[in-house]
């Protein structure tokens, strides 16, 4: 990787700026066109070396003080539709397949955030109906330990 894709990545690992145009904001921070900027990292996706530009929400600071991870026990047949179907809520920031384990039956897990338990149980049994998963286990978060990116390059 080139010095240039270096410097890419340590400006858009931190904070994107909250302007109008802030990928020309991160363009003049490295010293290249806006152009350029968007055609490298467009190069970089292709090339595999970057998946996406993500933001992190600070949900509880956003008045998402509800945060549950959902464990579902869905058949191994359906396990791609009811996934999909899953994370067409916009509740649902995660969901990710895991294998089970014998003991531990789940398979499917989403994340749903809500202004409160009852809204968050609400969604679940909603997802619940529309998918007829009835096997789930709720598990609210109590702390948060890490809200923060990965760091590839220092600056």
């Amino acid at each position: 990787m080139d010095s240039l894709s270096k410097k890419i990545i340590t400006a858009i690992q931190g904070d994107i700026p909250l302007t109008r145009e802030p990928y020309r904001e991160l363009a003049r921070e490295v010293g290249i066109s806006q152009e350029e900027l968007l055609n490298r990292l467009t190069q970089m996706k292709k090339d595999g070396l970057l998946k996406r530009v993500g933001a992190i929400l600070h949900h509880r600071r956003s008045g998402f003080v509800a945060n549950a991870l959902v464990a579902w026990c869905v058949p191994e047949e359906i396990v791609e539709d009811i996934g999909h179907l899953m994370a067409s809520y916009t509740e649902a920031s995660h969901v990710y397949q895991r294998p089970s384990h014998a003991g531990w039956p789940y398979n499917i897990y989403t994340m749903i955030h809500s202004t409160s338990r009852e809204k968050c149980e609400k969604v679940v049994k909603k997802i619940s109906m529309d998918s007829g998963i009835k096997d789930y286990l709720i598990l609210y978060s109590t702390r948060e330990f890490k809200k923060t990116s990965m760091k590839y390059y220092a600056d």
